[in-house]
């Protein structure tokens, strides 16, 4: 028998051989999965109101279609910040209302799964509940799109044996992201495998972003992977962007601040019709 062929057995309604065309996924006016290219950008954690909505038309104008946002926040450390709970949730819906982009956030435990899905556009899975798996269970009953992070050690057949959980329970909504896997390398903060994403387009027909901001720990390595994972076949980008990185609450060292996201941006642009992709201004 065919080794890929047992492989997929395991994730059977995720992948290629299952489905071949390419998986499309609304949000709003905005279609992740097609050839359009999207970015979702905003702070690592949402600190406050005015932070927020400060970020969020910085990033509109920019060219970003999409918001993202810690509302809660999984920390190493138990002194480390750990996010405003329900009240970052208001700030984002707030934040949504004012600019008309859609959000994104993290949910992180299974109590917390319907608070946040009433807030938000996305529902994010982090890398530390890849195979939380009680946690995939439920919010495959959702009927909202999911963003699923790959694990920090995870294969890539794991990663899509994850994301089959939420279709098996229904929901096909599904976006994988890239974020940088742990190896001996110890420069930067995981190590980005962009071949993941070219791998992932033949092996699954799931929209696929990457995150250069968690894949590099180091905000002058943001752009150059930004346009390298363009090149590779992304359908988008997971970026962090704050207005005073030197002061930001959590991941300031890697995120980009509102002039350098506007120059990636411009970049972006030049290079997405070479590829024929299409960048996206956010509708009003």
């Amino acid at each position: 028998m065919d080794k890929n062929n047992t492989e997929q057995e395991s994730y059977k309604l995720v992948s290629r051989e299952y489905q071949r065309h390419n998986t499309q996924i609304a949000v709003k006016e905005n279609i992740i999965g097609s050839k359009q290219f999207h970015v979702i950008a905003g702070p690592c954690a949402v600190e406050s109101k005015g932070q927020l909505l400060e970020t969020a038309w910085a990033v509109k104008e920019a060219g970003a279609t999409l918001l993202r946002g810690g509302a809660f926040k999984p920390r190493s450390s138990p002194y480390s910040f750990q996010g405003l709970g329900e009240k970052g949730l208001k700030y984002l819906a707030e934040a949504r209302e004012e600019t008309g982009l859609p959000v994104v956030t993290e949910v992180m435990d299974v109590r917390d799964v319907e608070l946040v899905a009433s807030y938000v556009d996305i529902i994010q899975v982090g890398a530390r509940n890849m195979q939380n798996f009680f946690l995939l269970r439920e919010i495959s009953k959702l009927d909202k799109p999911i963003i699923l992070k790959r694990g920090q050690c995870a294969t890539l057949k794991e990663w899509l044996m994850a994301a089959e959980y939420f279709l098996y329970g229904g929901n096909s909504k599904v976006i994988l992201c890239e974020r940088g896997i742990r190896t001996f390398e110890d420069y930067t903060r995981n190590t980005l495998d962009l071949s993941a994403v070219p791998a992932l387009k033949n092996l699954s027909h799931l929209p696929v972003f990457v995150d250069p901001s968690h894949g590099t720990g180091k905000w002058e390595l943001v752009a150059p992977m930004a346009l390298a994972a363009l090149a590779a076949g992304a359908d988008g980008l997971l970026i962090e962007v704050h207005p005073n990185p030197e002061n930001a609450c959590s991941d300031g060292q890697q995120s980009l601040n509102l002039k350098n996201f506007a120059l990636l941006m411009e970049d972006l642009r030049r290079l997405a019709p070479v590829l024929a992709r299409e960048m996206v201004e956010q509708i009003e």
